[in-house]
């Protein structure tokens, strides 16, 4: 039995199938670099201090502290370079604002060679610059898209940003001390848990990108082992030179 598509049932798989990811990251990389970034660095750092033969003490005060430190610098760092990105697109925004108010037949001339460049005939580029000329918000959208490629009603929130970076990275960053405030007292429950959470952020991760789950898990996996393999190398030497 032959299965007869209409154009309104072709239309409802297009419009299904054509959707797509949020890619402006207002939340999601700062999200996802704070829990990498975390769990990496306080890994590293604890295992370090690890390598020295330092008490479990002295262990949970180095990963509680690392915890913090981070959290707090990664929350101000996203808040300041967003905010300072974000001023930048608003200062751009207010020059083309005044530019379409004082010259808006040039900004017209503008907008429709645009068009053409991109293979709209003349007469029909003229006429659809006309068009979306007339009400200046809008034009002062479509010149911030065609110009500088930002959308102004989609601006990334710093506070957003840092909140998402000091959640995540706080979230990280406990991992590795889990273990020992549950009273663990040696480093490897520490170093399998840290390990395990590397590999279910990158899964994750691959869930917004076009990699596979495992090969991202993986990969985070092999990154955060190394720097905490180089790490603990690292704090041994220096605790049997020091001692």
């Amino acid at each position: 039995m032959a299965i007869i598509e209409t154009e309104a049932t072709l239309h409802e798989a297009h419009r299904d199938n054509h959707t797509h990811r949020d890619v402006n990251g207002g939340w999601l990389r700062p999200a996802v670099f704070g829990a990498m970034d975390g769990l990496v660095s306080n890994l590293a750092l604890m295992t370090g201090v690890a390598g020295g033969s330092v008490s479990q003490q002295t262990i949970i005060i180095t990963g509680l502290a690392g915890l913090a430190a981070g959290a707090f610098s990664m929350a101000a760092g996203e808040y300041t370079s967003v905010a300072s990105q974000r001023e930048l697109v608003e200062a751009e925004l207010d020059v083309e604002r005044r530019e379409l108010r004082k010259h808006p037949e040039d900004e017209k001339e503008e907008l429709a060679a645009l068009y053409e460049a991109r293979g709209v005939e003349p007469a029909l580029a003229r006429q659809v610059a006309e068009q979306l000329s007339r009400d200046p918000e809008q034009a002062l959208e479509i010149h911030a898209r065609e110009e500088l490629g930002i959308d102004p009603g989609d601006l990334p929130s710093p506070t957003v940003a840092a909140v998402s970076s000091f959640g995540s990275f706080a979230l990280g960053a406990l991992l590795p001390v889990l273990p020992f405030l549950l009273g663990a007292h040696t480093l490897w429950p520490a170093v399998l848990l840290a390990l395990l959470g590397l590999f279910a952020c990158g899964a994750v991760v691959a869930k917004v990108t076009a990699r596979t789950w495992w090969y991202s898990g993986l990969r985070q996996l092999a990154l955060g082992g190394a720097a905490a393999g180089v790490t603990y190398v690292l704090g041994s030497l220096f605790g049997t030179a020091v001692g």
